[in-house]
């Protein structure tokens, strides 16, 4: 078996499953790291009626003064009981001296987003800077995402939307707590 540890130039190269330890421009965001999960409400103009929706975000880092970023979601009925999943997206959060967060945000349903924002004061604000679309993929405009931690274990999160011709505006907003 091939030893991928063993084979790289360094002597302390850090192994895959090696937990480094957090870069210091993350330093703003250390409160976030770890998972998440809770339920929400969405609503917006162009759907038939509001939602109820679960979600589960997960953010990691790699010893570098970037932050992983993952999230799922799913549509819930009112017993809470999962009846599809919803949004899904994946991305990275590059943290700068300043506090500045430059985040690249992709989902499969064809959109890439690039936004930027500020880190501090537990909270993380995101807004979009540009958009990039599949050709298949809905007409979205903007986008805005905040988090904010309101102690330990209870992350609040809130998306503002501009898409198919609506401006930007309320979309989704949950509060969750931490996992594990």
């Amino acid at each position: 078996m091939f030893d991928l540890a063993a084979s790289l130039p360094y002597p302390d190269a850090v192994r895959p499953d090696d937990q480094p330890s957090p870069h210091a421009l993350l330093t703003p965001v250390l409160g976030l790291l770890g998972s998440w999960a809770g339920r929400g409400r969405g609503e917006y103009p162009t759907l038939a009626s509001d939602f109820a929706y679960e979600q589960r975000v997960t953010f990691s880092h790699d010893g570098r003064p970037f932050l992983h970023y993952e999230t799922r979601a799913w549509l819930i009925d009112a017993d809470g009981a999962p009846l599809r999943p919803s949004a899904r997206e994946s991305g990275w959060w590059r943290l700068q001296p300043d506090g500045r967060v430059e985040a690249l945000i992709t989902q499969p349903t064809g959109i890439a987003e690039l936004a930027e924002g500020r880190a501090g004061d537990g909270a993380v604000d995101i807004a979009t800077h540009e958009v990039a679309r599949t050709p298949t993929a809905k007409e979205v405009e903007a986008t805005r995402r905040r988090y904010v931690l309101t102690d330990d274990d209870t992350l609040d999160f809130t998306h503002e939307l501009a898409a198919v011709g609506q401006p930007l505006q309320h979309h989704l907003s949950a509060r969750l707590h931490r996992v594990g």
